[in-house]
């Protein structure tokens, strides 16, 4: 087996970056630059496991080059639902109905959103962290007076970067600025 591996990261100056192995059949989804669908919105991954499918969105308030303020109001808008409400479940939603019409919907989707909180303090993360994942399925499956008929979405898990790399070991991801600064310290 191949150990080559395919650095990702979700947008240009994105602090995650994804090491996956060439294997694993992937693609982007959330594309910049090129022609989608008006007003749909889109998932940054697309994983194809044998038995599922997973729809990945990648949220890191803790980019480095993410201002204070600009990390607070996001920390707000994940504990007041709206992150949940006005991205994420469009995103789950978007995403299922696009891979639907392109035949791609075979296998149950599972919707997992990374979720970069380092630098906020644990207590903050706990309390984020508690319920929400609950909280993002029941809204994917009801988004409006009567909940869908078909629950495109199997399930959903909310990971931090910690998480993710005890979850899926072989697919690691690391902070790219701490990963510099480490590297200069040991210089």
């Amino acid at each position: 087996m191949s150990n080559v591996v395919k650095m990702y990261r979700a947008e240009k100056e994105a602090d995650l970056e994804f090491a996956f192995p060439e294997s694993l059949r992937w693609d982007e989804l959330d594309i910049h630059g090129i022609k989608l669908p008006v007003q749909m919105k889109f998932v940054d991954i697309v994983i194809e496991r044998e038995e599922d499918v997973l729809l990945v969105e990648i949220k890191d308030p803790s980019n480095v080059k993410c201002p204070e303020k600009e990390r607070q109001k996001y920390f707000k808008r994940l504990t007041d639902n709206s992150i949940l409400t006005q991205e994420l479940t469009p995103k789950a939603r978007d995403s299922y109905t696009f891979l639907h019409l392109m035949e791609r919907d075979s296998k149950p989707m599972k919707y997992v959103v990374l979720l970069g909180l380092e630098a906020f303090d644990p207590d903050r993360q706990k309390a984020l962290l508690t319920g929400f994942k609950d909280r993002l399925l029941a809204d994917i499956r009801c988004e409006g007076h009567l909940p869908w008929r078909r629950q495109h979405i199997a399930d959903c898990v909310v990971l931090s970067v910690d998480i993710w790399n005890k979850i899926f070991a072989d697919w690691p991801v690391t902070r790219v600025s701490a990963a510099a600064a480490s590297e200069g310290a040991a210089a």
